[in-house]
């Protein structure tokens, strides 16, 4: 049976019906959803699991590398043995990035800088069916964080991406980024056994550009 639409006054009447309360009803319960979205933030962030800390202290042990110039030419930190820095992951488990002997990639992130939000998947997709060879690690540092810049926060992120690589979260100064040089973002830092630089890079890379910097951590060129 077919509907039969009321007239626009009959409408006007029926409100005029309806007792005021409700009216301030209904206005309380959007006031009450706006001040819920201003507290989560409204921005659609991700809120940090309890226990998981976007920036960690970062204690630096030994000199720290020069700055990477940006305009090329030689790299003055080549040959240059690494400082050691010790931290934890976004949980707190214990990063150190050490002098140990074993030849590793060291790759620095920002959460907000759009090439490693292309770089990152790129990678942890390469990585799943070519590992780095075999005695080659590889660490991760999440630096430049702040939570009023895009895609916070980074320990979400990399979990969404699939990154396994053990994670330093660095300080809120940025201790391990100063340390190493970091010059812009992504940033890689190929370290050899005897704990010395053997390349630095920044930018997007391809994936073999990436198998290259770890063939030169084990002396290949």
């Amino acid at each position: 049976m077919a509907t039969t639409k009321p007239k626009s006054g009959a409408v006007a009447a029926a409100r005029k019906k309806q007792p005021p309360w409700l009216w301030i009803g209904v206005a309380g319960v959007v006031l009450l959803l706006a001040v819920a979205a201003i507290a989560s933030g409204g921005s659609g962030k991700k809120k940090p699991a309890a226990g998981v800390e976007q920036t960690r202290p970062v204690t630096v042990t030994g000199s720290s590398l020069v700055e990477l110039p940006t305009t090329g030419g030689d790299d003055p930190a080549e040959g240059k043995e690494i400082p050691e820095v010790t931290g934890q992951s976004f949980d707190g488990t214990p990063v150190d990035i050490r002098n140990d002997g074993r030849p590793k990639l060291i790759l620095f992130v920002a959460h907000w800088c759009p090439h490693c939000q292309r770089e990152v998947p790129l990678l942890a997709k390469y990585l799943k069916s070519n590992p780095l060879p075999k005695g080659v690690d590889l660490y991760t540092v999440a630096t430049a964080t702040a939570s009023a810049r895009p895609n916070y926060p980074p320990s979400a992120w990399l979990a969404k991406e699939g990154w396994k690589a053990p994670t330093m979260a660095d300080s809120d100064d940025a201790k391990a980024a100063n340390a190493f040089g970091l010059s812009a973002f992504p940033y890689f830092v190929a370290v050899d056994g005897s704990g010395k630089v053997v390349a630095r890079t920044t930018g997007e890379i391809t994936t073999d550009e990436f198998a290259g910097l770890a063939d030169k951590t084990l002396g290949n060129k």
